[in-house]
């Protein structure tokens, strides 16, 4: 005579079946279909300090970069060297400094966070003037003219000290109506029209696209800067680090660099 079972003797061996299922998938199991792809397991964010001269150049080859490693995104940030040097050193995470001078970078291989940085460009300077001139700037000199309002970068960042170096070339005294913390909040002043003059790089003034004109003068050769680069000690992704230095030292980065209007060290 047969016996119907109750439903709890049917659905309690359904789901001990179930879980022995389950349990099997371990870590040596493929992955299920929702688990992410390798493009997304290997997604990665390249941190890269450098100095606002370098904006133009470093973001045309920070897309180059992305574009031949899919799943890299380059973050940048631009400022002034020094303050750059600075956040390194108080341990702010980034895997590559690019700066404006080997002073600079001083700073940070003094505290052991960079070993071995190269040179891959060198700048001078230039007089900015707005576009129609109307203080009648022609020469260095003409700075030193206390009715001339100049802009100069504050002297412990690398465009400052390069302007001191020029001024004292020339034996110059010259008055700034401001002192700003990086290149390109100089050329803001000239643009704006808010000085007659700045002493700023070559390669800002060609970054302008016209809106400041940029004068040549003796005393630049006084103070050329060289502009080293290295991967940063503890770089969160020192692989991609070392491919963006390779990059930016390759002749693809010194083309783009010369466009711009660095030169070559």
């Amino acid at each position: 005579m047969s016996r119907r079972l109750p439903r709890w003797a049917v659905t309690v061996p359904l789901a001990l079946t179930l879980a022995a299922v389950l349990s099997g998938c371990g870590a040596g199991d493929p992955a299920p279909a929702s688990a992410p792809t390798s493009a997304e397991g290997d997604a990665t964010t390249l941190t890269v300090l450098a100095a606002a001269s370098l904006t133009g150049t470093f973001t045309e080859l920070g897309k180059a970069f992305e574009a031949a490693h899919p799943g890299t995104t380059v973050r940048f940030s631009f400022g002034s060297s020094a303050t750059l040097a600075q956040q390194a050193v108080q341990g702010a995470p980034a895997d590559v400094f690019a700066a404006a001078s080997p002073a600079t970078m001083k700073i940070v291989t003094d505290a052991s966070l960079a070993t071995g940085p190269a040179v891959f460009a060198r700048n001078t300077l230039q007089i900015a003037v707005p576009a129609g001139n109307p203080a009648k700037v022609d020469d260095l000199a003409d700075l030193a003219d206390p009715k001339v309002k100049v802009a100069l970068c504050a002297e412990q960042v690398p465009c400052g000290a390069a302007a001191v170096r020029a001024l004292d070339a020339a034996r110059l005294k010259v008055t700034p109506v401001t002192l700003e913390q990086d290149v390109k909040a100089t050329l803001t002043k000239v643009e704006l029209g808010e000085v007659d003059a700045a002493l700023v790089y070559k390669t800002d003034v060609i970054a302008s696209g016209g809106k400041v004109r940029g004068i040549d003068f003796p005393e630049a050769g006084k103070a050329v800067n060289d502009y080293p680069i290295a991967v940063l000690a503890g770089a969160p992704v020192p692989e991609a680090a070392r491919r963006f230095v390779d990059l930016v030292l390759s002749r693809q980065g010194a083309e783009v660099l010369a466009k711009a209007g660095f030169q070559t060290p």
